[in-house]
């Protein structure tokens, strides 16, 4: 029986979503433990919030946020600097068979709650909703 292949626009892989979780946790756990040798990122507290893998799993952006948004920056430096130190702790944990090249960018989902929060709380958003409401119950 032939394998199928995803369209490019089926989205990631069962294998995909359950590495990059792997990988969530891992991280997460070395970053909340300490076990990397830089006292400045060691002093941060960072949320992973998503890791998003390629299909060759070879690649896992990893999407993260300093605690209270803060040092946005730093927290990206910091982690880019110790890129190594967390292969080696990825590889460690996990059984697979490359590490993964890890990049780092910023997690805008909360950024993105609080701008859609906000949308709903104007006045002539909410006026447009209650019509809607009224609409459907006709």
């Amino acid at each position: 029986m032939a394998k199928t292949r995803h369209s490019e626009g089926s989205g990631p892989s069962q294998r995909q979503l359950r590495v990059g979780e792997l990988i969530r946790r891992t991280l997460s756990s070395v970053l909340s433990r300490g076990d990397v040798h830089d006292p400045e990122l060691n002093a941060m507290s960072i949320t992973v919030g998503e890791v998003r893998t390629s299909p060759d799993l070879k690649i896992a952006t990893v999407y993260v946020m300093p605690l209270g948004g803060g040092r946005r920056e730093d927290a990206i430096q910091a982690l880019s600097r110790n890129r190594g130190e967390l292969r080696r702790a990825i590889m460690r944990d996990m059984t697979l068979k490359y590490a993964p090249d890890l990049r780092f960018l910023i997690d805008e989902t909360f950024d993105r709650m609080d701008e859609t929060r906000a949308l709903f709380d104007r006045d002539d958003v909410r006026r447009d909703l209650a019509e809607d409401d009224a609409e459907e119950e006709e």
